[in-house]
């Protein structure tokens, strides 16, 4: 599949996406980068801004399987990726499957449940697959986890370990809409239930044409140097006691080529990485608590400000 081909299906997937979700397009477009990147999304908001409709939009506009997981305090890790139960009808254990294996899984409040329970899904979004009992089985492909989760400092949450926060290629924020896109939510929502009229408009074997695509995107050495220069600065900073890892370099680098067939180009710029330098690396860091307490700022916006910070001071190159 060629750039422009792949363009137009993913402007059918934003046009879906929009049905539902008012006034968030760089969320949106974030969203689908995720996904054309062989990603995991994670939406971090307060409640009731749209996080788990715009995850049901995004999944409903992609042919395939789709699996909703509720996460509570008593979820248990089976639940999340199956268990084998005895068959006395064929004398042996059978295999049953839990709600991980489908082409777009959607977490629902991740951490809700215990971290126990979290990291059920650490070896299913790292590799694609799941172990039960000594048992392999792989997951669908493509495989796309889009999780959603209330601010740590919300009753009845647990924070996420830095292993799954790094498996995350992105987190995004919503944040409350303006006030035009809220008039517009009251007009149209009060009768329908805007998901219904969001469709399947790409299929599966389209979503894996375009992936392809976004992984022939070319990135030009002095790009690739300019990214691993800025994943670097993360390691080094003093305001930082974890940096973030180099399996950040490789989703950094998975996602700035999905960014550029999304607009319509077969190269990487510069300003592709600068535009999702923040939600790709600042999930996966963590501050020196003095620091943080000195800048008056919550972690998320700390980090964001760190983030920044090193793209005003890593050279970018010119040619």
């Amino acid at each position: 599949m060629n750039i422009p081909e792949a363009q137009q299906l993913a402007g059918r997937i934003l046009d879906e996406v929009r049905k539902v979700i008012d006034g968030k397009p760089e969320a949106t477009r974030t969203a689908l980068t995720v996904m054309l990147a062989e990603g995991h999304l994670l939406l971090e908001d307060v409640p009731g801004v749209g996080k788990t409709m715009l995850a049901k939009a995004l999944s409903r506009s992609v042919g395939g399987t789709i699996s909703r997981i509720q996460f509570t305090p008593d979820l248990l890790p089976s639940d999340v990726t199956g268990v084998s139960i005895y068959d006395q009808r064929q004398g042996s254990f059978v295999f049953q499957r839990g709600a991980v294996f489908a082409n777009v899984v959607i977490g629902d409040e991740i951490n809700r449940a215990s971290p126990k329970t979290q990291s059920a899904l650490l070896e299913a979004m790292a590799e694609r697959q799941v172990t039960v009992d000594g048992v392999t089985h792989e997951l669908p492909n493509p495989f796309l986890v889009v999780a959603t989760q209330n601010p740590v400092e919300m009753d009845g949450t647990y924070a996420l370990p830095e292993a799954q926060r790094d498996r995350f290629l992105a987190r995004i924020s919503l944040g409350y809409p303006d006030t035009a896109a809220e008039l517009e939510m009251l007009r149209h929502r009060g009768t329908s239930d805007p998901l219904d009229q969001v469709r399947p408009v790409v299929s599966v074997t389209q979503l894996q044409a375009m992936i392809a695509a976004a992984r022939d995107v070319f990135i030009a050495p002095p790009v690739e140097q300019y990214l691993v220069d800025l994943v670097h600065a993360t390691r080094d900073h003093p305001d930082l006691r974890l940096g973030a890892s180099p399996r950040a370099t490789l989703h950094l680098v998975r996602a700035v080529k999905a960014k550029a067939l999304l607009d319509g180009r077969d190269f990487v710029l510069p300003d592709d990485v600068a535009a999702l330098a923040v939600p790709v690396l600042a999930h996966r860091m963590l501050p020196i608590r003095q620091s943080l307490s000195l800048s008056g700022l919550g972690e998320m916006d700390f980090l964001e400000v760190v983030v920044q910070g090193l793209l005003n001071r890593v050279p970018v190159p010119t040619a």
